[in-house]
């Protein structure tokens, strides 16, 4: 079995939403491969992910907000935190990356990018990146809901992420 391992960060909703609608379509890709018993997908919020769950996984999304042009802290956090501890024992694994921005993530997805890139994984598409347009204080601090459309695109990358991690591309 394979696992699946999409680490999340989210502090308004959005980035949550998303991360679960990624996970829906990696259990449906499966589904549709008629493989659902070989792919264990694991929703994990940033702060609870070791280096252990690192190295039980065979592929990775990461969703985060984009704060202040950069990759929320919490998410950052997270691989600063296990960076070095899967150095070199993860290269060549397949990933994908999301972001939830208020007008931008370019920022933040760069970061990810680099990030992986220094890990040696292999990203299976460009960064989603889901533009909420809060601009104001009040819209960036608000509860988000992710409209279906966006979720959808969110669903296909999990599907994507999912299917080659199955069939082994």
């Amino acid at each position: 079995m394979k696992q699946l391992l999409i680490v999340w960060h989210s502090r308004t909703g959005a980035a949550r939403q998303m991360a679960e609608a990624a996970a829906r379509g990696a259990a449906a890709a499966a589904g549709q491969l008629e493989q659902a018993d070989e792919l264990l997908v694991v929703l994990r919020r940033a702060s609870d992910v070791d280096a252990q769950a690192l190295l039980a996984s065979q592929g990775y999304l990461f969703c985060a907000p984009e704060n202040l042009a950069s990759l929320s802290g919490e998410m950052k956090e997270f691989f600063d935190r296990n960076y070095y501890a899967v150095l070199d024992r993860i290269q060549g694994q397949p990933y994908a990356a999301m972001i939830s921005a208020g007008s931008d993530g370019a920022g933040a997805a760069r970061q990810v990018e680099r990030i992986c890139t220094g890990w040696r994984l292999s990203a299976v598409a460009p960064p989603l990146i889901v533009n909420m347009g809060a601009q104001t204080p009040e819209r960036i601090l608000a509860p988000k809901t992710v409209a279906a459309p966006e979720l959808a695109r969110c669903e296909e990358l999990g599907g994507l992420l999912a299917g080659m991690m199955l069939m082994g591309a």
